[in-house]
């Protein structure tokens, strides 16, 4: 035993526990979560009516006296399981809201629907992929001696792809901070959206809210040049929300017009600084605006939240921008395992985030995204449904509902989280096994589905 490593000798005492089975049975039920949260506590559940016990559960006969429970991560490179299971939510969340279900009706999907993408501007020249990355007939150097153009052929692969041509030429002042505030500049694009549509309708744009809704799903993803932009579902409805009619006025190509007119316009001024100077932030000059139509021309709804869902989940080192967990001090920074050039925005966050002007932005917290404060995904309230609707609708199906009528009574308090080492071991090993099944189901389905279309064509 002495002779094997800790994690062995660890996996080994927890499967000669008494208790093993119960444990096992945890964390199967967290789906094999790498990092769960350990709860002590109790809860009772009385008829309201009769004063009738109904159910009663308490940690103390538990494993530990404490219960495991999802850490809900939504990075897959921070937790498999649970990302996974996030993804599917944010999935049917976003497709609830293009064609209808979770209480969303399905007249949506003959809405006006689009699909935005806005990016961020140019802070300078990177290497990119394609024939040539930036050929230049004329050659030539930038002031810091270093060539203006590159004429390599990059592969998707490739570690210059996305890093600056000239690091003293790149604004990292500005991309920083641009990042810091592009929620902000998305509420003004919202905003000047609504208000572009009731004057090309003809309306007050006060009055808009009294005759439309504009509902909106939307994702930042980090591009190769650790830039963010945005991907986002717009339909136009009724004032009521999703199950009113817009106006006859409110049609595909005047939400086009509006979105592209509303891009290219809006503007957010950042405090001055005497360190910087006064900054005009925008979006960027590319812009892809495709309509989303019910009859399947064009891109499809499944593969739209399929395309959203996925880039809910990845992590920072899958994207090459900023990292996973937050970094305190500037020596997290020099050992943080990410490029030059991305070292350098958080460097220039820590900087920016240590000036009074830019205090309120809490820069040096959000060094680890790059200075993006904003939520990966947002959604207005009318969209679709919700991620605590989609988690109480999965309570409600493995038999977890609430009694109608019932009182529940609950003391719960948080005692710890993750796994000791041999512990992790046998959940990586429970989260595979239940990925390995999840795979046999589907190629299964698959199968059935391919036999029931060759016996359709016999």
């Amino acid at each position: 035993m002495r002779q094997l490593p800790e994690t062995d000798r660890d996996a080994i005492r927890i499967a000669q526990d008494p208790h093993f089975s119960r444990w096992l049975e945890q964390v199967t039920a967290t789906g094999g979560c790498a990092h769960p949260v350990h709860l002590s506590g109790a809860t009772t559940t009385v008829d309201g009516t009769t004063g009738e016990i109904i159910r009663q559960y308490d940690t103390r006969d538990e494993p530990g006296e404490r219960l495991l429970v999802r850490c809900r991560n939504r990075r897959a490179t921070v937790c498999a399981p649970c990302s996974r299971l996030h993804a599917g939510d944010t999935f049917h969340l976003v497709r609830a809201g293009l064609i209808g279900g979770k209480n969303v009706p399905t007249t949506v999907r003959d809405r006006p629907r689009l699909f935005v993408t806005l990016t961020a501007p140019s802070f300078g020249p990177v290497h990119r992929t394609g024939e040539r990355c930036r050929p230049r007939r004329d050659g030539g150097t930038c002031e810091h001696g270093r060539p203006l153009g590159c004429g390599t052929e990059h592969t998707a692969n490739d570690l210059l792809v996305g890093q600056p041509l000239c690091p003293d030429c790149y604004d990292y002042t500005g991309h920083v901070l641009w990042h810091a505030y592009a929620s902000k500049l998305w509420d003004r694009f919202v905003i000047d959206v609504r208000r572009r549509l009731a004057s090309s309708a003809g309306l007050v744009q006060s009055r808009f809210a009294h005759h439309a809704r504009l509902s909106f799903a939307r994702v930042a993803e980090y591009q190769k040049r650790a830039a963010v932009h945005v991907h986002a579902v717009v339909r136009l409805d009724g004032p009521d929300g999703p199950a009113d009619e817009p106006p006859s006025w409110g049609t595909v190509d005047r939400l086009t017009d509006a979105i592209r007119a509303s891009a290219g316009r809006v503007l957010v001024r950042t405090p001055y600084s005497p360190a910087v100077g006064e900054l005009l932030l925008h979006w960027g000059v590319q812009l892809d605006v495709r309509p989303l139509y019910a009859d399947g021309d064009g891109t499809g709804n499944d593969a739209v939240a399929a395309y959203v869902a996925k880039y809910v989940t990845k992590g920072a080192s899958e994207t090459g921008a900023g990292t996973d967990h937050k970094v305190t001090t500037w020596a997290d920074i020099d050992t943080a395992p990410v490029s030059g050039h991305v070292r350098t925005l958080m460097r220039t966050c820590w900087r920016l985030g240590g000036l009074p002007e830019y205090m309120p932005l809490h820069l040096r917290t959000w060094s680890h995204t790059l200075g993006y404060r904003g939520h990966i995904l947002t959604k207005s309230r009318a969209y679709s449904t919700t991620y605590a609707a989609l988690r109480a609708e999965r309570a409600h199906h493995v038999g977890h509902a609430d009694t109608p009528e019932a009182i529940t009574d609950a003391h719960w308090r948080y005692v710890g989280s993750g796994h000791t080492p041999g512990a992790a071991l046998i959940a990586a090993g429970v989260a595979e096994d239940l990925a390995e099944c999840r795979r046999l189901s589907a190629d299964a389905r698959h199968g059935e589905v391919r036999a029931d279309h060759s016996s359709a064509r016999t």
